[in-house]
């Protein structure tokens, strides 16, 4: 932030009017706001209420990573984009609508996918990053970035029902290898379009989150640095974590970590050597094992995903449901598990193999690649 801040116009002094009556900003605080640079990566889900409000509350210069386009899926949930913005940029679409909200902001594209060649001197022109990723690699990547610079990040992560904020690298606090030294395995974990989403969730996550961005920003308060606020929407608890700082993480703790890396291809093997479930097979040998009745095929992916399409000899069991349904299954009989492109399959087929169910494969590329060489899938139940 600039050593000096800017004055506040009067049509300023009327907008934030509101502000200045509140001793812990004020006139300062207010002119501290105007002269902040903020960073929100993803103008989705998260990333929507987060640049609103960050807009209304008078921080002069947003910066907006994103490289997609509005669909008619997004509306549900991104509130920065309109029916009439489907197809468009979202880019656009956000700086349209933020500049309607506050005209005095001034709103920085980056219509790039981030990498380890572009982090660095897009996340160092900013004072405080805000995490509205919905990817494991674009996660790590920030998250490295802002710690190898020094940045406040501000994370937030949402899933069906569930949400959770924190504040990661700032001088004392954690960061989020601290919390999640390795990705989980790949396809493991449903994203947003495979698993769903409460429109209102992103909201209340993302409230939270520009809350933190000002606190950060203003100096005030206590933020949720060293800490994991949990929010389940269904109950409406929240709950915090007390989180530590490890000091044998690299990127916050050791600092070993001076370089970004290949993030896609450090999620993609972040278990090398954890053994897999169970050999893969492929479509074609299982097409041949199910018309010979030689397999029982389970399908472990959601129910509205098995609704949209899977093989009609498949048995339908969840993944979160699997160990419940072990005792109806025949251990001694040939097994292939299924999802939509192969990583919760093979989390299924370690579980299964641990239970004692010794023949078990995993469909190589899941539903995609089965459909991907031309085999049928039906719809509904």
């Amino acid at each position: 932030m600039d050593s000096t801040p800017p004055e506040l116009t009067d049509d300023e002094r009327l907008r934030y009017s509101r502000h200045l009556l509140l001793p812990q900003v004020g006139l300062e605080g207010q002119r501290r706001l105007k002269s902040a640079r903020v960073l929100v990566v993803g103008a989705g889900g998260l990333g929507s209420p987060v640049a609103l409000y960050l807009a209304a509350a008078g921080v002069g210069t947003l910066g907006l990573v994103d490289f997609d386009v509005v669909d008619l899926s997004n509306l549900q949930r991104q509130l920065l984009h309109g029916t009439a913005d489907v197809g468009r940029s979202k880019l656009d679409s956000a700086r349209d609508r933020l500049l309607a909200v506050n005209p005095h902001v001034v709103v920085e594209p980056h219509a790039v996918r981030l990498t380890a060649a572009t982090a660095l001197e897009i996340v160092g022109a900013y004072d405080v990053v805000v995490d509205g990723t919905d990817n494991f690699p674009t996660r790590y990547l920030v998250n490295d970035a802002c710690a190898m610079l020094r940045i406040p990040l501000v994370y937030g992560s949402i899933f069906r029902f569930e949400g959770q904020a924190s504040v990661f690298c700032t001088a004392e606090g954690p960061c989020y290898r601290c919390l999640f030294p390795e990705p989980p395995p790949p396809d493991s974990v449903p994203s947003c379009a495979e698993g769903g989403v409460l429109g209102v969730l992103p909201g209340m996550i993302g409230t939270i989150q520009a809350a933190e961005a000002l606190k950060l920003v203003l100096g005030i308060g206590q933020t949720l640095a060293g800490r994991l606020l949990l929010v389940d929407a269904l109950t409406m608890e929240h709950r915090t974590v007390q989180l530590q700082r490890d000091p044998e993480c690299p990127a916050c703790g050791t600092r070993t970590l001076t370089t970004l890396i290949d993030y896609d291809a450090f999620c993609a093997g972040a278990h090398p050597a954890q053994p897999s479930g169970a050999e893969e097979i492929a479509p074609s040998e299982l097409a041949a094992l199910l018309s010979r009745g030689e397999v029982e095929l389970i399908d472990v992916r959601e129910p509205h995903e098995w609704d949209a399409g899977h093989v009609s000899a498949a048995r339908h069991i969840p993944l979160a449901a699997l160990g419940q349904a072990m005792a109806t299954l025949d251990a001694g009989r040939a097994t292939v598990v299924m999802c939509r492109s192969g990583g919760r399959g093979d989390v299924a087929a370690r579980q299964l193999r641990a239970a004692g169910v010794a023949r078990v494969r995993n469909l190589a590329g899941g539903l995609m690649r089965w459909e991907a060489e031309g085999r049928e899938t039906v719809r509904g139940s």
